[in-house]
């Protein structure tokens, strides 16, 4: 005979409910079902026979972390050793409401476990009955321990998320992406729309950017003379085609324009230019974020490809788990399952395309250089994934090693052996970590020694016992600002 337990985990502890016997519940699912909503019948059908509750929130958060991550935690070992009946006739089963967590349970205790089916609609009345099962509890106790379990749950993981650098490249890239395609639409329109009154500036100034900010400084074209000549030259950088949009504003085809139309243009304008300087600062932003989270990968294929990477494998951890040639056709999953689809040609590059080392590579040699790019790429994301200090020195090798492969197609002069060039990076890394470590000491080492000299000062009466505190005071900074540092360090 087999008695069947369900384990319940709740915000506010450990349930452990005895069920009839598993043969007759088995054959009546249907009536379980109905049974789940009416309290009275699933009184009778369930019975609680343990409850263990957590001592504090951080205990709660501890436990509900464990189970999350399919690790059985002391507490819940505790329980169910005490509370379980190993021995006897009838064999006990329990049932939970995650394989994970049961998995663990059985390899752990050594118990026979049981996932779906019944156990999941018992677990539903259970949830749903919770309050009116445990002595003791309010349905408005249970609700807001689970309301503080959540909010410090969500907390933990939005705090300890190993992916938190990676998800502004994300964003960044996004919005870099979004800003490239704003900006062209609202110069077209401005093109379009100034293009009226002076048409020929259009084949004169052919940046985007450029023809904005000289719709502003033109304004209405009859009114532009020999005093905006300087003004011009320091906007599009060059005297003749400065010269030549004056010539053209005296000669135009175009329309007379109204004053408020002209207020509405330039207005717009004004949004354009803003929009093209943000996104040189997003740029900047980037490229500062990518130094920080991916150097490697920054150096070797570029900030904006090695960003679009990230953005696209999720993380620069699932990065790193992908093969190379996975690498490769990132991006182009649309033209592989569409060339095994038809038995066509697969696709041999996807977003490293937009790398400069295979617009340099001949039409014969992109898919080779694409393969060795990839693999490249690989390398450096995984050793930006998993490496402790940031630096970009394996970066700047693999892109000398790259370098050297395409003047090897070209010329076929024999490039270096991986194993070399990674053994001087790894000796260069080495080098500018023991570098960095020395600087960091210096200025310490130059404080306490000062410090010393102006102590024994105040003990012979040369100097004042203010001062000396003041250095004091100023050494505990230093030492505390240290100590939270490391211990952010260890935190992050």
């Amino acid at each position: 005979m087999v008695l069947l337990h369900v384990l319940f985990e709740h915000a506010a502890g450990y349930a452990l409910f005895v069920v009839k016997e598993v043969e007759e519940i088995g054959m009546l699912l249907p009536q379980v079902e109905d049974c789940v909503l009416n309290i009275g019948k699933f009184n009778g059908m369930v019975s609680l026979a343990a409850f263990f509750p957590f001592k504090s929130a951080q205990a709660a958060l501890d436990n509900i972390n464990a189970i999350s991550e399919g690790v059985v935690h002391a507490d819940l070992k505790l329980f169910l050793e005490t509370n379980l009946p190993i021995g006897g006739k009838k064999k006990a089963m329990l049932g939970v409401g995650d394989a994970k967590i049961g998995g663990a349970l059985q390899e752990e205790l050594g118990l026979a476990i049981q996932t779906g089916g019944v156990v999941a609609e018992i677990l539903r009345g259970v949830r749903l009955h919770f309050h009116s099962l445990v002595k003791g509890l309010t349905a408005q106790a249970a609700s807001k321990a689970q309301l503080g379990l959540g909010h410090s749950y969500s907390r933990a993981k939005v705090k300890f998320n190993v992916n938190r650098s990676d998800n502004m490249i994300i964003q960044s890239i996004a919005l870099l992406d979004q800003l490239d395609k704003d900006i062209n639409t609202f110069s077209m329109r401005v093109r379009e729309w100034y293009g009226y009154h002076f048409p020929e500036l259009i084949k004169i100034v052919t940046d985007n950017s450029t023809y904005c900010k000289m719709t502003q400084l033109i304004g209405n074209r009859k009114e532009l003379s020999e005093e905006s000549l300087e003004s011009m030259e320091e906007v599009v950088m060059d005297s003749a085609k400065a010269q030549s949009i004056l010539e053209a504003s005296r000669s135009s085809m175009g329309m007379d324009i109204s004053p408020i139309d002209l207020i509405n243009i330039e207005r717009f304008s004004n949004r354009v230019v803003s929009l093209a300087a943000y996104r040189l600062e997003l740029q900047e932003y980037l490229h500062s974020k990518m130094g920080q989270v991916a150097p490697n990968l920054a150096a070797l294929i570029g900030d904006v490809v090695g960003a679009r990477l990230i953005s696209h494998a999720g993380s620069l951890t699932n990065l790193a788990k992908y093969p190379a040639s996975t690498v490769q056709i990132l991006g182009a999953e649309k033209a592989l399952f569409r060339a095994l689809k038809t038995r066509g040609n697969t696709p041999k590059y996807g977003l490293i395309f937009h790398s400069t080392f295979i617009g340099r590579a001949a039409a014969k040699n992109k898919g080779r250089i694409s393969r060795y790019l990839a693999n490249k790429c690989t390398i450096a994301s995984r050793i930006d994934a998993f490496s402790d200090v940031p630096t970009c020195v394996f970066g700047d090798k693999l892109r000398d090693q790259v370098e050297e492969r395409l003047s090897f197609y070209e010329t076929g002069e024999a490039p270096r052996k991986n194993l070399d060039v990674m053994k001087e990076a790894v000796i260069q890394a080495t080098e500018n970590g023991e570098a960095k470590k020395k600087k960091k000491k210096k200025k310490p080492v130059a404080e306490a020694i000062q410090m010393e000299e102006e102590a024994s000062a105040a003990e012979n009466g040369d100097a004042p016992a203010k001062k000396k505190k003041k250095r004091k005071s100023e050494a505990m900074e230093v030492e505390l600002l240290s100590s939270v540092q490391f211990c952010c360090h260890l935190i992050f």
